[in-house]
């Protein structure tokens, strides 16, 4: 097949020997599991349970609100001990409401009833099902699944294309998966197709995964699943990258793989698409990869979501060393943890725990106007530029200059010879300018309350000064109607006797 150039791009060390080879192992399940309400891309799920109400695995938790959020299910049987705020998988420490479930040990599923064949379900009911099971992009994005169908469908999308990239060094989750569950994942990748109407369906892995690519393809065999191998180089494992290497086409500015006919999912979220129609099982775990060189032993678990990164660095040995930097994914895009007293969400991909000699800290220097950043820019933006109206206030004028396309893959900050550091610059940046539209928002909305309280104070007025000039005017006919009374009275005493008798 065909393969098109990648624009820019890196070639960061992959560090991902350390985990690659162990089998995926069942992490032992924790006494307790903090289970965040927001794990996904849009809005919070509201919890169904209350504290102390006893809880079976996969038991519905609490439910989505809106089109764009998803369900969240329990992952394991116990009891529910708290509702409330638990710090989240945030470089702040940020608490977020979180749902803290004291596990009973006893791993006691909900009945469940998966179809006979669910490729006889309509596209409809397979997103629905989607939806139900809580499923969300697994490659870190953590899009609610059920809704990338849905829309892919009213695009008409012609082409489907599974990411099994995982170009972030270190990671290895979805190799090992591709390796062990190769068959469930093309059943799921089957599912996907059928629910969206896809015509051709592509698997990109890349070239340093060859025993993820033989497995795919055996497990291929006598499908319309078509697995290409595509070189291994940073971001490769991005949508918009994938998606040009292996059709030449981009995504427009803006707009969205389903524009130009293609829909993009990872192979995790495959695997978890036929769990939940084959099996009946909503997406209550995943694989993670607990890596780096402070590490003991680096491996692949499945974890329960839930689970705090501290249960999984355990799990592998505890620390050989002091770790010089904690991450939850992987070390380009992933979060900088101040703790591993946090809870895997869906989207958690790895436990990272960094020592000083992997970690580089070189003190950053002015700008060279080297052009390197510009290089290696996969989407063919200017970050020197952007940066440039950054340190100035100037975030609007780095909106000019292609912000919003950035996609913080960190290429640009990794080939700097000046160390700057640019993808924070530009994170930050985004994070000011959803601050000002937030507080925009905000002040139109209190701006509407204080218009519509003006309003209504003004009808109030009107509406008393309506009931007042009602009141006087009954009033005054009263008094008129007394006035008549007392006169006509008066007249008919003033009249002579004889004039009455007559």
């Amino acid at each position: 097949m065909k393969l098109f150039k990648l624009r820019g791009g890196v070639h960061p060390s992959g560090h991902k020997d350390l985990s690659a080879e162990p089998p995926i192992r069942v992490l032992p399940l924790p006494n307790v599991l903090y289970v965040p309400l927001q794990q996904h891309i849009g809005a919070p799920a509201r919890h169904l349970v209350s504290v102390g109400e006893k809880v079976n695995k996969g038991q519905l938790l609490a439910a989505s609100q809106g089109m764009v959020s998803a369900p969240v299910h329990a992952p394991t049987s116990g009891r529910v001990i708290a509702i409330g705020d638990f710090p989240g998988p945030h470089p702040s420490g940020l608490e977020m409401p979180t749902l803290t479930i004291e596990a009973d040990g006893d791993e006691r599923w909900i009945d469940t009833e998966p179809p006979s064949n669910p490729f006889a379900l309509s596209p409809e009911e397979i997103a629905l099902r989607v939806g139900a099971a809580g499923i969300v992009g697994l490659g870190g994005a953590a899009f609610p699944a059920a809704v990338k169908l849905n829309l892919s469908r009213n695009s008409e999308v012609h082409t489907l294309i599974m990411n099994g990239g995982e170009c972030e060094p270190y990671l290895t989750c979805d190799d090992r998966l591709m390796r062990e569950r190769a068959s469930q994942i093309v059943e799921g990748i089957r599912l996907i197709a059928h629910a969206t109407g896809a015509s051709e369906i592509l698997v990109g892995i890349e070239a340093n995964k060859p025993e993820a690519i033989a497995a795919m393809r055996a497990a291929s065999v006598a499908s319309p699943v078509k697995v290409v191998q595509v070189p291994a180089m940073y971001p490769m494992g991005s949508e918009k990258q994938m998606i040009q290497v292996l059709t030449g086409q981009e995504v427009p500015a803006g707009g969205r793989a389903a524009d130009i006919g293609v829909l993009v999912h990872n192979v995790g979220t495959a695997y978890a698409v036929q769990q939940a129609l084959c099996l009946g099982r909503p997406l209550v775990s995943r694989i993670v990869t607990v890596s780096g060189g402070a590490i003991m032993a680096p491996g692949n678990l499945e974890a329960p979501i839930g689970a705090l990164a501290a249960d999984l660095v355990r799990a592998c040995g505890g620390l050989r060393i002091d770790a010089a930097r904690l991450v939850l994914g992987g070390p380009m895009m992933g979060t900088q943890l101040s703790s591993l007293d946090v809870p895997l969400v869906k989207g958690s991909s790895g436990v990272l725990a960094l020592t000083r000699a992997e970690v580089e800290h070189t003190r950053p220097g002015p700008c060279i106007r080297c052009s390197s950043c510009v290089r290696a820019c996969p989407m063919g933006l200017l970050p020197l530029e952007m940066a440039a109206r950054i340190r100035v206030g100037d975030p609007a004028g780095a909106v000019d200059w292609g912000l919003k396309d950035c996609i913080a893959c960190g290429s640009c900050s990794y080939v700097c010879p000046s160390h700057i550091p640019l993808v924070h610059y530009f994170n930050h940046a985004k994070g000011d300018l959803a601050a000002r539209e937030r507080l925009k928002m905000k002040n139109e909305a209190t701006k509407k309350l204080a218009d519509e309280r003006s309003e209504r104070m003004a009808r109030i007025v009107r509406e008393r000064e309506e009931a007042a000039r009602q009141r006087a005017a009954k009033k005054a006919a009263a008094d008129a109607a007394k006035k008549a009374a007392a006169e006509a009275v008066a007249a008919a005493a003033k009249q002579k006797p004889e004039e009455v008798t007559a």
